[in-house]
């Protein structure tokens, strides 16, 4: 491994070790609910949407659950806004995560761990976007560390930005329409997501192991999409 490499990678892990310690230090991982939005971002139009747009991307990207954010987003703005919303603000935490490991650390953890990273290059490499779709349809997996193994992997950025966008819109309706009855209809709006959900999981497992043609994302997904204890 190179000197660049080495210096990239460190920056890499410890600028993500300081980004978690300020989240904490500056409580900004309790500063996203519903009594912000609240106070800050419902009935000020466009300066609201924006604003959760920006805020929603920058804590999908450093960790915080994307079904949080499409709630929140279905609660601040109805059904049909806070989908499209949900969907814009988990795409910009991709964008987000992705470039930053592939701009700072993807030598060094490609050095790291060679064995992890050709996994995830030939789980994707054949058919990127439509191998993207599937792993964001299913229930199981980490968004965050989806975007990071993306970001050291040899993936097209276009393939697995567009195909993670596209991908998240069936978990985000289903958690917009949870926020969105939040004040109304609210049996029948969880019902019906309920169901929907384990529609979107199972259509997402049968998808995968469909057209996976033998290749693995990784040994946790594996055994709960099998069912192994």
């Amino acid at each position: 491994m190179s000197p660049r490499a080495m210096l990239r990678g460190l920056v890499f892990l410890a600028s993500l070790v300081l980004i978690g310690f300020a989240i904490r230090a500056l409580q900004l991982d309790t500063v996203f609910d519903k009594a912000w939005i609240d106070s800050d971002i419902r009935g000020q139009g466009l300066t609201g949407e924006l604003l959760f747009v920006a805020l929603g991307g920058l804590f999908t990207a450093v960790g915080l659950p994307r079904q949080v954010v499409s709630f929140l987003a279905g609660y601040a703005f109805g059904f049909v806004t806070g989908l499209a919303l949900g969907v814009v603000a988990t795409a910009i935490g991709c964008v987000i995560t992705f470039s930053y490991a592939r701009f700072l650390g993807r030598e060094f953890i490609a050095n790291r761990f060679p064995g992890k990273v050709r996994r995830i290059d030939g789980f994707l490499s054949e058919n990127p976007f439509t191998m993207t779709l599937l792993i964001r349809f299913l229930p199981a997996g980490s968004n965050l560390l989806t975007n990071l193994a993306a970001g050291v992997s040899s993936v097209p950025a276009w393939a697995f930005i567009l195909g993670s966008a596209i991908g998240y819109i069936p978990q985000t309706a289903i958690f917009a329409l949870v926020g969105s009855g939040i004040t109304v209809d609210t049996e029948w709006r969880i019902a019906l997501s309920a169901v929907l959900f384990v529609i979107s999981g199972l259509l997402g497992a049968y998808l995968y192991r469909h057209y996976r043609h033998g290749k693995h994302l990784d040994d946790d997904t594996e055994r709960e999409l099998d069912g192994d204890d």
